[in-house]
């Protein structure tokens, strides 16, 4: 049971070591088809995107991203309007991991994929939204504005969770923005920001058109409690106090919350400290990479051997 909640949890890049022969089969398609693959991807061994992507306190900043989300207005309408994360919250979160997964550790050909797939599914998501002057104004999934919203959001959130309980990223902060940009560019963001001064920047203006009003609230309060079972349930409200805590007063301030009275930051720590010796350094995902770029490198080494001969 544990290890199916784990999985659930993680989107299936992270599980529980085990002897059995059968638990790389229960693994989802998506995983195992990462040792496929004509090329090391956009990332590979060694860059910031591998290192912050591949470590575990993404399972906080999973929450940090969706806690900024809910800052636009227009993302915040998407998400009311359509999303069904009441009634799936697991599910919505294994997509979202499949995605960061396959654009992380996949071949290029399978990140371009996966983030088409990610916009096929916006394509419908239309509506209409009240911004914080009180204007009414039409809103798409793919619009320029929320495309880059959610993009700086999501990289604010990595980035900021893994300087906190993180190792150092090869290059620094820097690296890991100009590289995850990419992915951006994967999903139609026309320039995203590749330094974090300017993603400070971006994050800034946004900010300023921030609209908190009962759609946010009610938002906060599900990803406060979103109703998980068993392990997960009981390390969640753990790893959202770490979020919050984590957060810069600014953000707290604009989504009514207060930095837990107990000691989040460290608690967090503890709690993926102990992951990591129970689950592995290395995610099913990272692994399936390393393997797909040992063997093109063997091909690659093997041809030239048959042309020298």
């Amino acid at each position: 049971m544990a290890e199916r909640e784990l999985r659930s949890a993680g989107g299936a890049r992270w599980r529980l070591r085990s002897r059995s022969p059968r638990s790389h089969q229960e693994l989802p398609p998506w995983t195992t088809a990462l040792v496929e693959g004509d090329d090391a991807g956009y990332f590979g061994p060694g860059s910031a995107v591998w290192a912050v992507n591949g470590a575990l306190p993404t399972l906080v900043a999973g929450i940090r991203a969706l806690l900024l989300q809910t800052l636009h207005p227009g993302a915040m309408a998407g998400v009311h309007d359509w999303s069904r994360y009441h009634e799936d919250p697991l599910g919505r979160l294994d997509g979202t991991i499949r995605w960061i997964a396959t654009t992380t550790f996949g071949d290029r050909r399978a990140a371009a994929a996966a983030s088409a797939r990610v916009s096929r599914l916006h394509e419908r998501i239309t509506g209409t939204y009240v911004d914080a002057a009180g204007t009414e104004r039409a809103y798409a999934a793919s619009d320029q504005v929320l495309l880059r919203w959610v993009h700086d959001a999501f990289t604010e959130a990595f980035l900021g969770a893994h300087a906190v309980w993180g190792a150092p990223i090869p290059g620094g902060p820097d690296a890991y923005v100009r590289e995850w940009a990419e992915a951006g560019r994967l999903m139609g963001v026309v320039d995203p920001p590749t330094s974090v001064a300017r993603l400070d920047a971006e994050l800034d203006g946004f900010l300023r058109e921030a609209k908190v009003d009962e759609r946010v609230a009610q938002a906060v309060r599900f990803i406060r409690k979103p109703g998980l079972p068993g392990l997960t349930g009981r390390a969640y409200p753990i790893l959202f106090g770490g979020a919050v805590a984590s957060l810069s007063p600014r953000y707290r301030e604009l989504l009514g919350l207060r930095r837990p009275w107990w000691p989040a930051i460290t608690m967090t720590r503890i709690l993926l400290v102990s992951a990591a010796r129970v689950l592995g350094p290395v995610s099913p995902s990272e692994r399936n990479a390393r393997a797909r770029i040992a063997r093109l490198a063997s091909e690659t080494a093997h041809e030239s051997d048959t042309q020298a001969a």
